[in-house]
């Protein structure tokens, strides 16, 4: 089996590659507790995707497989998440029974943030039916060659369990742990400058 390769993805693939992100995350703990409902969750998690790492297309920081199986959205330093209209998405999708806890996550996410410059990872994902075939590892080496030309770290919130080792072999070491009221544990990491 030929090993994926990982390019820029293009504004005209948008749309593409945020599908591939809303696929991957459909069993996504944290994502599936903020939508378990599965129309919820197709209806509400596009829109999360674009406003949480949606600039990365603009800045030219998103990754692609050739194939778009697999995506990442990388933001640059200085480059942040569009809080306004994730909060507006939060506010008009996410259970009231829940939505505290999850404001109060997303706060928590901020303080493990480096202080200063380095590049953010908020979504990477690989289609479910193209998982364990090398297309996260390709996705990871494109962006972390771009973060240590410039001597940046990375940092990450890891949702799902699975996914930890793939961003330990990248260099990724786990900051602590992220969990309030009901929520799915979520585990911020932090790859150091090389």
């Amino acid at each position: 089996m030929p090993v994926p390769e990982a390019r820029t993805a293009t504004m005209p693939e948008r749309d593409s590659a945020v599908g591939t992100v809303v696929l991957a995350f459909a069993g996504d703990p944290v994502a599936r507790w903020c939508w378990p409902d599965p129309h919820a969750y197709l209806t509400s998690m596009p829109r999360f995707t674009v406003a949480f790492g949606g600039e990365a297309f603009a800045r030219n920081s998103a990754y692609c497989t050739g194939d778009l199986a697999g995506a990442a959205l990388w933001l640059p330093p200085g480059t942040h998440p569009d809080d306004e209209a994730l909060g507006d998405i939060i506010a008009q999708t996410v259970a009231a029974s829940i939505r505290e806890d999850l404001m109060t996550m997303m706060e928590r996410m901020s303080t493990y943030h480096p202080d200063g410059p380095h590049w953010y990872l908020p979504l990477i994902g690989v289609d479910p039916a193209r998982q364990a075939r090398g297309y996260g590892a390709a996705l990871m080496a494109s962006a972390l060659a771009a973060c240590d030309r410039a001597g940046l770290p990375a940092y990450l919130e890891s949702t799902n369990p699975r996914n930890r080792t793939l961003y330990e072999r990248h260099g990724f070491k786990a900051l602590g742990q992220i969990q309030v009221g009901s929520s799915p544990p979520m585990v911020p990491m932090l790859r150091p400058a090389r």
